[in-house]
């Protein structure tokens, strides 16, 4: 890891990836899938978000082990359509633009990485007319 950045060297990075994340989403309409790409782009600003309000009350190292919490905790979509699962796609790529931005080890994101979970399966849909589970059919 490089040398430890300060919080406010913290907040500056965030904010310039908020920026970015912002005229993403003004231009969501261009793109083939833009409900995707602005759901993914609002998500990654979101996160960009949330680390800036946990950074102003904690020191930086504690935001990083924050982020690889986060990190951890989103389930794969890696090999799924590109405008598949846009929300958890753009939480991902805010928290590993965030990992560049403070230097993590690589090997650090990779342990994190591989303590995620997987994907659940949605849950399948009934027919209108089924009954819910222990219940009898009309």
């Amino acid at each position: 890891m490089k040398e430890p950045m300060t919080t406010e060297q913290l907040l500056q990075g965030l904010k310039h990836y908020r920026r970015i994340a912002r005229q993403d989403m003004l231009r969501a309409p261009e793109t083939p899938h833009p409900d995707a790409f602005l759901q993914h782009a609002e998500s990654r600003r979101g996160i960009y978000v949330a680390l800036g309000s946990y950074a102003e009350g904690h020191a930086p190292a504690e935001v990083i082990a924050h982020a690889l919490t986060l990190y951890q905790a989103l389930p794969f979509v890696t090999g799924t359509a590109e405008h598949e699962h846009p929300e958890i796609k753009g939480q991902e790529n805010a928290l590993e633009n965030f990992f560049l931005l403070v230097g993590l080890d690589p090997k650090a994101r990779r342990e994190a990485r591989s303590r995620r979970p997987k994907l659940s399966a949605p849950a399948p849909e009934r027919p209108a007319d089924a009954a819910a589970p222990g219940q009898p059919v009309p």
